[in-house]
């Protein structure tokens, strides 16, 4: 798949989510393989042109985190010059747009999926956007507020005129919540509108899943978000299955799994900024047990990230004998 000036192999990419998308789910991911593209948390364009590069927990990244695609909140067209700047200077490889988050903080500012209802103004935005950089400029939508064919169809042209080089669909409408059903048929009426690739998002979280929705909407590719963080080695599974990548079966060890995520926690971010991490982290690949919710509870409630280690590895011990076996504390791995 090409995007802009970049070639991007497999088609399967790693949704931007605030609190989850950092270095140490991105270097657990890679570890398995089979990601065709990585991405930052959403980024504030107003805080990051000021954001230290080495310390910000938004843009830490070690040097095998490629290519990585930054996601930017923009709200208008004034800050776009400085913050492109700083994004080729930390050497971003593909620049997103946020036009699809639906929280309310993001709206009320102004971006997200609130700017779906100002075309024009997105059209100054992505204009604006494309005159400062050579990089591949990609968006991020929603359906919108309702199902309107032709406000869609108008939105989706429009970006792709002004010069968006790949464009990923959730297909949900803004209100509606995670647990519906994605309306992937309308991202087959996006591909049909646009001659830029169109990436599905939504509630792709196994083989099934990921052969279902190519067979409705037959995208060019497939953005993953929840399921990352319950299992990273996704990735590695479906470009085994969907593009029959000569990658190794990922040996799947949770404990381990856990123990190398709060090792690079320890090893790249502030003590502040771990648990916190950890916690959001934990609410997910805790699934992965019949009584995971036990595991996401005492993380949760832990004031500590040595609290938080000793209670996950007494639920390991009583859940998980197998694979507590040689498991050595990420504290005795770093100085």
């Amino acid at each position: 798949m090409i995007i802009g000036n970049k070639e991007i192999w497999p088609p399967l990419l790693l949704a931007p989510m605030a609190g989850l998308t950092h270095s140490a789910l991105r270097t657990s991911i890679l570890g398995f393989g089979g990601i065709g593209l990585l991405s930052t948390e959403m980024l504030s364009a107003t805080r990051l042109p000021a954001e230290n590069v080495l310390q910000s927990p938004y843009l830490l990244r070690t040097p095998q985190e490629s290519p990585l695609s930054y996601q930017l909140l923009l709200t208008g067209e004034c800050n776009i010059p400085t913050v492109f700047k700083a994004l080729h200077r930390f050497e971003a490889d593909v620049i997103d747009i946020n036009l699809g988050c639906p929280a309310p903080l993001v709206r009320k500012a102004g971006g997200g999926s609130s700017l779906m209802n100002e075309p024009e103004r997105v059209r100054k935005i992505v204009n604006c956007a494309r005159r400062n950089t050579a990089l591949p400029l990609t968006a991020k939508i929603r359906l919108g507020e309702t199902l309107d064919e032709h406000k869609l169809r108008d939105f989706c042209l429009m970006l792709a005129g002004e010069g968006i080089d790949m464009l990923t669909v959730h297909a949900r409408l803004r209100t509606e919540p995670f647990t519906r059903r994605p309306r992937w048929v309308w991202i087959a009426k996006v591909k049909e509108w646009i001659d830029i690739p169109v990436i599905a998002n939504g509630s792709i979280d196994s083989i099934a899943s990921a052969r279902a929705c190519i067979a409705e909407c037959g995208a060019d590719g497939l953005m993953i978000g929840r399921a990352a963080a319950v299992a990273p080695w996704i990735f590695a599974i479906l470009a085994r299955d969907l593009y029959k990548m000569e990658i190794p079966m990922p040996d799947i060890c949770l404990p381990h799994i856990y123990s190398n995520f709060i090792k690079a926690l320890i090893e790249r971010f502030q003590p502040e900024r771990r648990l916190g991490r950890l916690k959001e982290f934990t609410h997910y690949f805790a699934r992965n047990y019949f009584f995971g919710h036990h595991l996401a509870s005492r993380v949760q409630s832990s004031i500590s990230l040595e609290e938080a280690w000793l209670r996950s590895t007494e639920f390991f011990g009583a859940n998980d004998t197998h694979g507590i076996a040689g498991l050595v504390s990420p504290f005795a791995l770093t100085v």
